[in-house]
């Protein structure tokens, strides 16, 4: 019979053993590449959230997790729309996607997207970083995927080949390129544009031939995609909605992680999406008279509307407002608003 230190070691080395075969196992279980989709590439802070991401998880995991950024919704064929059902379904691992792409499928990401709601970067913030935040990734849970972060498009901005825009009357008839949600139809419908959905892929070709007038974006966007030369001449700074950036991962996927290379991929994400942050936001404001300069040296005329030339466009679209506050849900959208009411207190 052994003796009772040797059995015990003889236990210890059978434990480590059949602990080393399973932390292998697991590690082997592990896809080779995982694909993360984004909708603009890295010339853009959206893109390059994605690609950070992606480097601070290989680190974070000292590389057991590989992610491979696919930009331009390619693993949907450049269709926005589809992302978020590709994403359950699992074609699609993990995203950096917007809530306005994503609303369709989600009604309460419309929020983002009421006309006017949101008046400035406080505002915004109250609602990512509050009760609203929480409550959202909540909903995304339902869904069957996992939120981890949030970061940022930026507030949207109008541009257009025709003339300047102040009031809703300097929209009447115009085409302006907008995403494939049916609460921008409605809103600039409300302002007498014309809008058209479409892909941001189809959007700039439209634009370079005048199959649309104008579009919509954050002035990142504008700036990196060099719009003024395709026509873009007029820009009216208007900050109408905000374009909240979410970090998801299908949930499947999720669970197949350790519980340490989950928490890694977490901890990535929100670095990522702080950065991300700070990155859409400095020198990218509306007010930064460095970009400004930048923008007019392109040849494009800036507008900036008074207070009651904005408050037209308010007007216009408060019954739009109305409508979607129902179909998003009375009660998140009044707590919202007492989020933001707080927040210009401060």
């Amino acid at each position: 019979m052994r003796k009772p230190k040797a059995l015990f070691a003889a236990l210890a080395a059978v434990g480590i053993l059949f602990g080393g075969v399973a932390t292998h196992a697991q590690a082997q279980s592990y896809r080779a590449e995982y694909r993360l989709s984004t909708v603009l590439g890295t010339a853009f802070p959206w893109g390059q959230a994605g690609e950070r991401w992606a480097e601070l998880v290989k680190e974070k995991t000292q590389g057991r997790i590989n992610i491979k950024l696919y930009p331009g919704t390619s693993l949907v064929g450049g269709d926005q729309t589809r992302e978020f059902t590709a994403i359950r379904q699992g074609v699609i691992d993990l995203a950096v996607g917007s809530t306005i792409n994503w609303s369709p499928q989600v009604k309460e990401l419309n929020l983002f997207s009421l006309p006017f709601l949101m008046p400035d970067y406080r505002a915004m913030d109250a609602l990512t970083q509050g009760e609203v935040g929480q409550e959202l990734f909540k909903v995304l849970e339902r869904h069957q995927v996992v939120p981890l972060a949030w970061g940022e498009n930026g507030f949207r901005e109008l541009s257009n080949s025709k003339r300047p825009v102040r009031t809703p009357a300097d929209l009447k008839g115009m085409k302006l390129r907008v995403v494939g949600s049916p609460l921008y139809n409605e809103t600039f419908s409300a302002l007498g544009a014309n809008p058209t959905q479409m892909s941001w892929a189809d959007a700039q070709p439209a634009l370079a031939s005048g199959a649309v007038d104008g579009q919509e974006n954050p002035l990142s966007v504008f700036v990196a995609a060099r719009l003024a030369t395709v026509g873009q001449k007029h820009l009216t700074l208007w900050h109408y909605v905000a374009d909240p950036l979410i970090f998801v991962v299908n949930k499947d996927v999720w669970a197949s992680w350790s519980p340490s290379d989950r928490e890694a991929v977490r901890q990535a994400a929100l670095q990522a999406g702080r950065e991300n942050v700070d990155k859409a936001r400095k020198g990218l404001t509306a007010a930064d008279p460095a970009l400004l300069k930048q923008i007019e040296a392109a040849g494009v005329a800036v507008t900036v509307p008074t207070a009651a030339e904005r408050e037209q466009f308010v007007a216009a679209t408060r019954p739009v407002y109305a409508k979607w506050s129902k179909t998003i849900g009375e009660p998140l959208v009044k707590k919202a608003e007492a989020a933001i009411a707080a927040s210009q207190k401060k």
